[in-house]
């Protein structure tokens, strides 16, 4: 199965869209699925207040920390993961996303978790 479709099923399994990215991961992480989870918790939902930046691409940059980090900024890295996802999507803030304003939806969960995952993909195999 894709990375990307594994993240949709464990999203549909009660994992937030933030978990089901950090998760879909595990096996190139050096953590437990639990400290995945933990880790991804309080990021769902906009950070619980749909105010913020969406749960999956908070996942997507946890994992891009996890990754790529070794002591150096990955500041250029995180931007351009963000924007790819702002391509993708149509925006970053959860509310945003979801039209809670216009009533207009830029893309759905299921999607911002898919897009995320594929945009953090294609900026790792760079």
């Amino acid at each position: 199965m894709e990375r990307k479709e594994l993240a949709v099923e464990l999203k549909h399994n009660g994992y937030n869209c933030c978990q089901a990215v950090l998760c879909s991961f595990k096996d190139e992480l050096s953590c437990s699925e639990g400290d995945l989870k933990k880790m991804g918790a309080s990021f769902g939902v906009g950070m619980g207040c749909m105010e913020a930046t969406c749960g999956a691409l908070c996942g997507a940059q946890m994992v891009l920390g996890m990754k790529k980090y070794e002591g150096m900024p990955i500041l250029r890295d995180a931007a351009a993961v963000a924007k790819a996802f702002e391509n993708k999507c149509g925006a970053t803030i959860c509310k945003d996303l979801k039209g809670v304003e216009t009533g207009v939806v830029k893309c759905e969960c299921d999607d911002c978790v898919r897009n995320a995952v594929e945009v953090l993909e294609a900026h790792l195999s760079n």
